[in-house]
């Protein structure tokens, strides 16, 4: 399949394009091909060579470098559980994972449920956005302590977690589901690690890195994705820990700028056995070449805190990215990804995100997988609600907005009964 477009041609006048037949032409870089010209020909080269190279021009020009340095202090303390939970179907902790060696620092607090009486379980992890409490309707679960989304409905105007909101995206979670097919399910409010605003990066894990006069972090240095992703990292550690999990299985997912975050985290921490983007768009999943829905220039401006500064360079300027979404999901190779689209969400280009799992899959079939598990591989993307579940590669798009359903999660747990079950 020719990794150039064939889409029209015609120079897209309107400032944000959301029709098919306006997408300029673009041409991706192709993963399996090194600057010289050389082609990638072997899984040793791959992983020794091409991976090595693609994931440094990540961190140096979207995502931003992670500090290699580990934090001293950094420590878990299990502060509720095990407890029973879901009529005894399950067990509940609740851990605090402190970043310093002070108790009044900067922490994240992670809400695990497990299957009651199997040791071992394959997990899932992932952020919620506005606290640990809304994801259940569980009163024993504690309020986020720190920065949230605000959610008017639930009396939240201040950036703070209450009562109201308990419970209130249980949907987003399906806890009860995900105990009943045998998996734990880990989550943390992201505003633990950095809180979601242009803050100068004072306010979340940023300064507890920066060198002695540094006041915020270098041009190729990380934005609040990389830390958010550096979070995951941490609660990982954690649950290397705990007898409850086998954290060789643990699926790292996330929604939206949380799905762009998973596969970030995915791409650098090689022990997530699995990968979930949920409705990620722009410098997500979606093919930033392809002008469509969400810009660079838009997110950059927008949220100017996401990426590193040195992203800036492709404002209105995606033709010159030396990468794309398609190699960030290759990253991920050889392990499973699901990539997941809504039909309403045009915003964050369902095609795109369709066809950086299309490009992405001659790399998992070099490594020996068989990618999105059809053949051959088709541009055009899957008709609705028909997921792609047979394949390395998982992908649905399903009817409806931007969010997460219980439909979804039908697919990531049919996936990871797939990948993560023994």
């Amino acid at each position: 399949m020719a990794i150039t477009s064939i889409m029209a041609a015609d120079k897209v006048k309107e400032k944000f394009n959301e029709d098919e037949s306006k997408v300029p032409a673009y041409t991706l870089p192709d993963p399996l091909v090194f600057p010289s010209g050389k082609k990638v020909d072997t899984a040793e080269k791959w992983t020794t060579q091409r991976r090595p190279e693609l994931l440094k021009i990540f961190e140096e020009e979207v995502y931003g470098r992670t500090p290699a340095t580990r934090l001293e202090g950094i420590r878990a303390v299990v502060t509720e559980g095990p407890a029973d939970a879901l009529d005894g179907r399950a067990t509940r902790k609740q851990v605090t994972i402190y970043f310093t060696s002070k108790d009044d620092g900067p922490r994240l607090d992670l809400l695990i449920y497990s299957p009651k009486n199997k040791k071992g379980a394959a997990a899932f992890l992932g952020y919620n956005f506005i606290g640990n409490q809304a994801t259940i309707a569980d009163p024993a679960v504690k309020l986020a302590h720190g920065w949230t989304q605000n959610r008017e409905k639930q009396g939240m105007t201040n950036n703070r977690a209450n009562e109201e909101s308990r419970g209130t995206e249980s949907t987003r979670w399906c806890i009860d589901q995900i105990i009943d097919r045998g998996y734990a399910i880990a989550t943390a409010c992201y505003g633990d690690v950095d809180p979601d605003f242009d803050d100068g990066f004072q306010n979340g894990v940023e300064p507890l890195f920066y060198k002695p006069g540094q006041t915020k972090p270098g041009p190729d240095e990380w934005g609040s994705i990389g830390a958010w992703a550096w979070g995951l990292s941490r609660a990982l550690d954690y649950m290397e820990t705990d007898d409850d999990i086998d954290a060789k299985r643990v699926a790292v997912l996330g929604h939206s700028r949380l799905g762009k975050t998973a596969l970030w985290a995915g791409a650098q921490d090689e022990r997530f056995a699995m990968v979930i983007s949920n409705n990620s768009g722009c410098g997500g999943a979606a093919l930033s070449k392809r002008w469509f829905g969400e810009t660079v220039n838009r997110i950059n401006n927008h949220f100017p805190h996401w990426f590193c500064d040195n992203f800036n360079k492709y404002n209105n300027n995606e033709a010159a990215m030396p990468v794309d979404s398609h190699e960030l999901v290759a990253l991920i190779a050889p392990r499973p990804v699901y990539i997941a689209s809504a039909e309403n969400d045009k915003w964050a280009d369902p095609y795109g995100e369709y066809l950086s799992a299309v490009h992405a899959d001659p790399v998992y079939r070099l490594l020996g997988t068989n990618g999105l598990g059809v053949d051959p591989v088709s541009d055009k993307v899957p008709a609705l609600n028909s997921p792609l579940l047979s394949g390395q590669i998982g992908y649905h798009y399903r009817s409806g907005d931007h969010d997460v359903l219980p439909y979804d999660w039908e697919q990531f747990l049919a996936f990871a009964d797939r990948h993560l079950k023994k």
